[in-house]
């Protein structure tokens, strides 16, 4: 039995791909309160625009909070934790082979083999192997941070989802998240099987910017670019001594790609289970589910194109509080809440989407 005070005298490896010492992402989430990473949160906005085709809205959000965080800011709060243990230890490589042997976790990691009593791991190797009714789309996405000369942007307001942008590819919007009246960050997202050529990515920038944000000079000083996942196949939470974590363990929001949050809350319960029991064991968290349900059947429709996403995601908006679409996306919501939500979209649609989930 692992009590509290033991955690701190168990030696813990960290293995990462490369050391963390450029912003390379960002991630965004609301929350209502100040979470653990609180204290790195670069901008916060209460109010958020949602943009269609013929329906626009500045969102109050109240009492959520639309929160960032940099990753640089992200990766140096964590390791100034990490140093002031001496039990951590950092190193570098890639991980060819993650397996169980003699009731022992091992690790391939470049030509050095390693034993563990538990491994957490978050990488997510290859794509499943699908089942009937399992759904795989992508969330896709490039991002620019762009600065210009004279004042463009309202500091106070972000755009949660843009979906004025061409819809060609397949579901298609921008978020923009403004840091300064001349910086902010704009980016291109789609949920779609598959990707873009990497030219097309910046051309939907571009014609974003010039087209909604009226911006024809800017200067780009960064940018990411992801891929997520978005899927109910039902990942496993262990092998053996294998705790899988992150979108490898099922923590991403199969309908909207979402999964920092999720990941804070799944951590949070490997941890009181490892000071209550001993071990990492626990079931996936997301609410019951039901929840689970509700993303199969946005899935089954997107994947088969029965009805545009811009068209659902502008439908949830305009017909429900913001604040119900927030907890619906997390899981969190009442009963109430998801019988309101769903009786604002589409009926014969969804309820042909749901009848196959059967």
């Amino acid at each position: 039995m692992i009590h509290a005070g033991q955690l701190s005298n168990k030696k813990i490896l960290i293995v990462d791909k490369d050391q963390k010492q450029k912003n390379d992402r960002t991630w965004s989430f609301w929350e209502t309160k100040p979470g653990i990473f609180e204290e790195v949160v670069y901008r916060k906005w209460k109010h958020t625009w949602f943009h269609s085709a013929d329906f626009s809205r500045l969102l109050d959000l109240s009492p959520y909070e639309y929160k960032m965080i940099r990753g640089i800011d992200f990766y140096q709060y964590c390791f100034t934790i990490i140093q002031q243990h001496p039990n951590f230890e950092i190193k570098y490589g890639d991980i060819q082979l993650i397996t169980n042997e003699d009731n022992l976790a091992v690790v391939q990691l470049n030509d050095e083999k390693i034993t563990a009593e538990y491994i957490f791991n978050s990488i997510l190797f290859e794509k499943p192997a699908l089942k009937d009714k399992d759904y795989y789309l992508l969330q896709h996405f490039k991002g620019w941070i762009i600065e210009t000369d004279t004042p463009v942007f309202n500091p106070s307001e972000a755009t949660l989802m843009d979906f004025r942008t061409g819809q060609q590819h397949g579901t298609t919007f921008v978020y923009v998240k403004p840091f300064s009246a001349t910086k902010a960050l704009v980016e291109y997202t789609l949920f779609t099987e598959k990707l873009l050529e990497p030219s097309q990515y910046d051309i939907g920038l571009k014609d974003f910017i010039q087209r909604f944000l009226k911006i024809e000079l800017y200067k780009i000083t960064e940018e990411e670019v992801g891929i997520i996942p978005m899927t109910n196949y039902k990942f496993p939470a262990v092998d053996g001594r294998i705790v899988n974590i992150g979108t490898a363990g099922g923590q991403t929001k199969a309908s909207s790609g979402y999964t920092f949050r999720f990941i804070q809350k799944h951590s949070a319960r490997i941890v009181d289970n490892l000071v209550k029991r001993g071990n990492p064991f626990i079931a996936l968290p997301g609410g019951p589910r039901r929840f689970k349900f509700y993303d199969s059947t946005l899935l089954h429709i997107l994947k088969h194109n029965k009805l545009p996403g811009d068209k659902i995601f502008t439908r949830l908006f305009k017909k429900n509080k913001p604040q119900q679409v927030l907890r619906f996306l997390d899981n969190e919501s009442s009963l109430s809440d998801e019988l309101k939500i769903i009786s604002s979209l589409p009926t014969l649609p969804f309820l042909k989407a749901a009848l196959k989930q059967f």
